[in-house]
């Protein structure tokens, strides 16, 4: 049976994904999702919100992260497994999908591991456009795995970053993140501790993965005049930063009840003062305010973001066509008879 047009919903797969993004151009995509993100940011109050929903277990975690602004419903599933780059496998994988409120039915289906990275990286370069000291134009990328280039490319396309000091544990990863970066036109590099990777940056950003309270950026590596772009602690029992850090900072956050199990706040008292970073998207609280001043975006990642890429990319599907039309949804001739449509797929 031939399946009709209300059965098929538009999914991009991983290799449309990648074409679409090589189409655009990487840049231009990062700057695209990250106008979609700050628009959504523009209208925060109109979301659904919710801690994401997480199985967590020894290994990992399996997460939900649904929302709606009324109109369209969204949720992504993703993983987080720190073990899995030892057996050949993505930390990270996830998929979306985007549906229409008024009759419950998917219009989007797609692929979200590579668009994660863009959306994660977008978003830093959001905030940092917002937060970072005025003329930035240095980072130090601190853990140099799958997230590292496209923090890296995002706050060049958006921030314009011209050098990036990168440090990993595994030199083999600083060599991979070094090499990719090569030709993208931006100073890059190589340090062999994060002392050396922070030294003259304007802008630290933290992406490790290991599922432990760790210690990534002592309190005495941090002097004043700084933004710090920490997103690797993403869950309960995951942290970079020493807490001492935290109480020198002006804290900026997306979502308070889900930052503070996951974040780094959550060595902190939970009526520690943070500052919603919608609210300085939308003019009623102040970002930077001095010179001296450290900020701290405390991302954890939320769903209105993937909300704001998954909508991103079904704005360009009509004109690209990179999708393709899945068979999804059971449409019988009368919406009463879905045995009737089985009887007649009936093998002769």
């Amino acid at each position: 049976m031939t399946p009709s047009e209300k059965a098929l919903v538009p999914f991009v797969s991983v290799d449309h994904m990648m074409q679409l993004i090589h189409q655009i151009g990487l840049e231009p995509m990062l700057r695209g999702i990250a106008d979609y993100i700050e628009a959504d940011f523009h209208r925060w109050e109109l979301f659904d919100k919710t801690p994401r929903v997480a199985s967590h277990s020894t290994e990992g975690v399996i997460e939900l992260m649904p929302t709606s602004d009324g109109e369209v419903y969204g949720f992504k599933y993703v993983n987080g497994h720190p073990k899995n780059t030892k057996e050949g496998l993505q930390t990270v994988t996830a998929f979306g999908l985007l549906a229409d409120v008024a009759t419950g039915y998917p219009v989007l289906l797609s692929e979200m591991t590579m668009l994660t990275a863009l959306r994660t990286a977008a978003t830093s370069a959001m905030v940092a456009k917002h937060l970072a000291p005025k003329g930035s134009d240095t980072m130090a990328m601190i853990g140099n795995g799958a997230q590292s280039e496209f923090q890296t490319l995002a706050m060049k396309a958006i921030c314009g970053l011209k050098s990036v000091r990168l440090y990993d544990v595994d030199p083999a990863a600083t060599r991979k993140c070094a090499a990719n970066l090569a030709a993208h036109g931006i100073e890059v590099v190589s340090c062999t501790s994060p002392e050396e990777a922070i030294q003259g940056a304007q802008i630290l950003t933290t992406c490790t993965a290991d599922k432990q309270y760790a210690t990534i950026l002592s309190d005495n590596m941090v002097g004043s005049g700084v933004h710090i772009n920490a997103i690797g602690g993403d869950c309960p029992g995951k942290t970079e930063l020493a807490a001492g850090i935290l109480q020198r900072s002006d804290i900026f956050v997306e979502y308070p009840p889900q930052t503070r199990i996951e974040g780094e706040i959550q060595q902190l008292d939970d009526d520690h003062p943070v500052i919603e970073f919608w609210q300085v998207v939308t003019g009623q609280h102040q970002g930077r305010t001095s010179d001296r001043q450290i900020t701290l975006f405390d991302s954890v990642g939320f769903a209105i973001e993937d909300f704001s890429a998954l909508r991103y990319v079904r704005d360009q599907l009509e004109q690209t066509g990179l999708y393709h039309a899945l068979d999804l949804l059971a449409d019988p001739d009368d919406p009463r008879d879905l045995f009737g449509m089985l009887q007649r797929a009936a093998p002769n």
